[in-house]
């Protein structure tokens, strides 16, 4: 693999060599097809790496989410001594283990002494252990910032793995386009070679014809017009090549490098079997389906899910405060029983905003961005519908145009053949010749410029169903 991927590199994309004039050889011309084309794109495109960069920031924000339930240690220790006098001397060590609900389990020890220590901190000789637990009974018991924060991050990763599949999608259609562009113009560019080609011999014919007497010699400047009207057309068709080429190689990397086409690299006219499994869209499934499982519609849809929880947090702030912690208290750790209900300590709190002006506004805020949410999801499914309907209507007009446009061809081969023919009988002229032959040369074009047309529909489609690079939008 590695040695096949370095010789397609050298053969193909040898960017950085530079040789003087005197130096230059001829060089045989060397295909990539479009295969080989998304097969580099996928592999070595430096976007690639940034999508998978979008979902390892999912799961990076769904890690810190899930700390939010690391259970923690707390030690505080506080002293002041002075002039041989110690006021105090204060340990506090606490073992804290939140739940989903709110709900948090204490393990506590304080060893307090000191002259002019706090009564209310007293404490046995040997310190003061407790096990006790903690929780709200209104606001922050169904939900809390905790519990929001976790949801919203599992929703997010759901949505990056979507934009992830979106920005893959995006990246293979652009690139696709692309080659089917440097296509269209290397066609383009041949066509205008073969005619510039017949247009040359022409020209020397009717020279040669002028010199011993059987044309007037005005035909040499009508041959003469033909051919520098091929070679502007040539040109023009050269330079459009040309910037296809560069516009292809945006797309093309090895390693990190950024690779560039040479002058002798031409690509293959692929069948439209080809493209259509190139694309993964072979055998694809219901539209209705497609359309459900679309990466921009799973996307809205986490979107969605987490603006609910947010909603419903803003929701749970408009119920008064009310936390409860209770703790046994006992100097014996290590005997469970002395830890009962004649020793403990219990705290209430208890607060009630009378407006709620704060609270309100922020739910109020909540709520239009939800609907909001909600009006771009609707819009987004029928757009993609209708994407996906005119995708497939383009490729059953342009099968139907393709086919219409080459019998145009044969017919005006015919019609040129049979030109040239009474030309040589005497019974027509090189203008009507040169009509003719531009007719047929505005129906190659023609030609060319739809079939490609046809390879860009197909991959409108795959861009409008939202496929992936493993052929899926379903989710992973």
């Amino acid at each position: 693999m590695r040695r096949m991927k370095y010789i397609i590199a050298i053969i193909l994309f040898a960017g950085s060599m530079r040789v003087s004039a005197q130096d230059t050889i001829a060089v045989p011309k060397q295909t990539l097809s479009f295969e080989e084309y998304l097969g580099y794109v996928k592999k070595y495109h430096p976007l690639i790496k940034q999508a998978d960069l979008t979902l390892s920031l999912g799961e990076a924000n769904l890690l810190k989410a899930r700390g939010g339930f690391d259970p923690k240690i707390e030690v505080d220790y506080d002293r002041k001594k002075f002039e041989s006098t110690e006021y105090y001397d204060q340990l506090n060590a606490t073992f804290n283990i939140p739940t989903w609900y709110g709900i948090e389990f204490k393990a506590n020890f304080e060893e307090n002494t000191g002259a002019f220590l706090n009564p209310n901190l007293s404490v046995p000789e040997g310190g003061l252990y407790s096990a006790g637990v903690s929780f709200s009974l209104a606001q922050g018991f169904l939900i809390n910032e905790r519990m929001a924060t976790l949801k919203k991050a599992r929703f997010f990763r759901e949505q990056t793995q979507a934009d992830r599949e979106l920005l893959v999608n995006n990246l293979i259609f652009a690139a696709s386009n692309a080659y089917f562009m440097w296509l269209e113009a290397s066609t383009e560019e041949q066509i205008y070679q073969t005619f510039l080609e017949n247009a040359t011999v022409r020209l020397d014919a009717v020279q040669r014809s002028v010199e011993v007497g059987e044309t007037p010699a005005i035909d040499i400047t009508e041959a003469r017009i033909a051919l520098q009207n091929r070679e502007l057309g040539l040109e023009a068709a050269r330079l459009k090549r040309r910037k296809a080429a560069l516009e292809v190689s945006n797309f093309l990397w090895l390693d990190e490098v950024p690779l560039e086409l040479q002058e002798q690299v031409i690509p293959v006219s692929p069948e439209i079997e080809l493209v259509q499994s190139s694309l993964a869209l072979v055998n694809v499934a219901v539209l209705s389906t497609m359309i459900e499982n679309h990466p921009k519609l799973r996307s809205l849809d986490a979107k969605i899910d987490g603006l609910d929880v947010d909603r419903s947090l803003k929701r749970n702030k408009l119920l008064p405060k009310l936390d409860l912690q209770y703790n046994f208290l006992s100097p014996e750790y290590d005997q469970v029983s002395s830890f009962n209900t004649a020793n403990y300590k219990a705290f209430l709190n208890f607060s009630f905003p009378l407006f709620l002006r704060k609270e309100r506004g922020d739910l109020r805020v909540a709520q239009a961005k939800l609907q909001e949410a909600n009006y771009e999801r609707i819009s987004a499914s029928l757009s993609i519908r209708n994407k996906i309907e005119a995708s497939y209507a383009e490729i059953n007009s342009l099968g139907s145009q393709n086919d219409l446009v080459q019998n145009i061809v044969i017919d005006y081969e015919s019609l040129l053949t049979a030109e040239e023919r009474k030309f040589f009988l005497g019974e027509s002229s090189l203008f009507l010749i040169n009509s003719r032959e531009q007719k047929l040369i505005d129906a190659r074009l023609k030609q060319n410029e739809v079939s490609v047309k046809q390879l860009t529909a197909i991959a409108s489609l795959y861009n409008a169903l939202g496929m992936s690079e493993n052929g899926s939008n379903n989710n992973p």
